[in-house]
This record gives C-alpha cells, sequence and structure tokens, in this order.
C-alpha cells in the first residue's frame, strides 16, 4: 500500500511539472504584460498597471499589429472553411474503396512529415516559376491547407468508418434523395467532428509560421509579425500582444466547445422526443 502511495506522488509530482513546463512561459509572459510604464522585458516588475495593453490600440512605430491580426483572422477562416468542406466530400468519398485510394490517402498525409519549411519553400517557388503572385491569401492559403487538410482527413476517415449507415438506409426507404440524406441524417450526425475539424483547420492556421513564411509575400500574418518584433521591440508590449492572441484563442476554442456542448443537447433531446412519441 505504502509503495502505491509513493508511485501516486512520484507521477503527480512528475505530471505537475510537465504542466508547469507547458504553461509556465506563457503565465510568465502574460504577468509581465502588466509591467508599469517604467517596465522591462525581465523581472523584477517595476509597477504593476494595463499601459501596455492601451499601447497596443495605439499607432505603433514598428509593425502592423492589426493588419496583420485582420490577415490571420481571414486566413483562418478560409482554411477552417476549406478544410471542413473538403475533408467532409474525401471522408464520404473514401466509404467506398477505388482504384488508387491507397495511394492518394498516403500522398495527402504524407505532408505531415514533410519539414514545413520546405513546404513554404516550394509552395514560393511554384507560384513564383509559373508567374503568379506570392500572397498570403493565395500561395499562403494553399501552403497552409497542406498542414490542415490531413488532420481533417483522418478524423472524418475515422468518423465514417464507425458511422452506422443504417440512419442512410431508413432515409432512402423514405424516398429521400442521396443529397437530402447528407443534409438531413448525415451531417446532423457528424456535427460534433465538424466542429472538432474546423477548430484544428482555425487554430493550426491562425498559428502556423513555417509555412506561411515564404508563401505570406508582402503582407505579414500575425505570427510572422509577432516574430518581426522579437528583433526590435525591446518593451512588454509584445508580451500584451502575446497575452491578448492567447486570449483570443482561448476565446475561440471555448466557442467551439459551447457549439458542440449545444449540438450535443439538442441531439439528445430530439432522441428523447422521438422516444417519447413511439
Amino acid at each position: 500500500m505504502e509503495k502505491r502511495t509513493t508511485s501516486f506522488y512520484v507521477l503527480a509530482a512528475f505530471f505537475a511539472l510537465f504542466v508547469l513546463f507547458l504553461y509556465g512561459p506563457t503565465i510568465t509572459i502574460g504577468i509581465l504584460s502588466f509591467q508599469g510604464p517604467q517596465g522591462g522585458l525581465t523581472f523584477p516588475m517595476n509597477g504593476v498597471s494595463l499601459h501596455w495593453f492601451r499601447d497596443l490600440f495605439q499607432e505603433q512605430a514598428v509593425g502592423d499589429i492589426w493588419g496583420a491580426f485582420r490577415r490571420s483572422l481571414a486566413l483562418g477562416l478560409m482554411v477552417m472553411v476549406s478544410t471542413v468542406v473538403i475533408s467532409v466530400m474525401a471522408g464520404l468519398a473514401f466509404r467506398k474503396r477505388f482504384k488508387g485510394s491507397g495511394v492518394l490517402f498516403y500522398l495527402a498525409i504524407t505532408s505531415l512529415v514533410i519539414p514545413s519549411i520546405l513546404i513554404s519553400l516550394g509552395v514560393g517557388l511554384i507560384f513564383n516559376q509559373l508567374g503568379f503572385k506570392v500572397h498570403w491569401a493565395t500561395s499562403g492559403f494553399g501552403s497552409q491547407l497542406t498542414w490542415t487538410l490531413p488532420f481533417g482527413l483522418l478524423i472524418m476517415f475515422a468518423v465514417f468508418n464507425r458511422f452506422d449507415r443504417s440512419y442512410e438506409e431508413a432515409a432512402r426507404d423514405q424516398g429521400a434523395t442521396a443529397w437530402q440524406t447528407i443534409r438531413h441524417v448525415v451531417l446532423p450526425i457528424i456535427a460534433p467532428s465538424l466542429i472538432g475539424v474546423a477548430l484544428f483547420g482555425f487554430t493550426l492556421s491562425y498559428d502556423e509560421f513555417a509555412r506561411t513564411l515564404l508563401t505570406s509575400g508582402s503582407y505579414n500574418t500575425l505570427p510572422l509579425e509577432i516574430f518581426g518584433m522579437t528583433t526590435n521591440v525591446t518593451t512588454p508590449v509584445i508580451y500584451a500582444l502575446g497575452t491578448l492572441t492567447t486570449l483570443f484563442s482561448l476565446l475561440i476554442i471555448g466557442a467551439f466547445l459551447l457549439a458542440a456542448w449545444i449540438m450535443g443537447k439538442r441531439r439528445a433531446r430530439a432522441g428523447s422526443d422521438a422516444g417519447q412519441g413511439v
């Protein structure tokens, strides 16, 4: 019994250290972002204030923080919608084996093991060679899809592998067309998984640095802008920016989780009402 207790405390201490290592830097940046007007980038704190958060909303001498934020937000939404749509279509297509499906699947997920900077370099070179303008909304968009789509495909393949086709058969027996079956039966059932794919697509895009580095053109996304600020900004304003972007990411994750919870409650209520009707 004593040995089990000792093992428990050792594992608990290891897990606590892991959590501290994981979130310690973010917490440290959050604390330092509340430095006073004369504060620096390191401890000890020199006063406590919201000075650097207010400074973010004033005109910056360097960089384009809010323009970069708008670009990252727009790019994240573009990638999110594309990832969800393509992943669902691919998941439906791969429910039946077809010639070359295995090769196509492995080609789709190969980009996960290729270094991100090489993807960025390759996409940038292709656009230059074809005479297309390198821009965050074109080459940057395509480069990020090579990162988000494999995750979406893997999730959708797992979802459809355990999908009960009897629901579709029942809909077709009632005279539903293929599109009506997908719209009114399949999509509502897999909706929580679609929220997961959307969350993956948006957050991976919003945070992506390497695959956007050589494909964003003349305008930075937010990760690139923050990286640029680390070379020429020597005040805690960069910590304030990091804190706000972290809170924004947590807000987005919370919104997606809330949407999934609401959908789950509605499905449970619909199932209960259907059972009572029977």
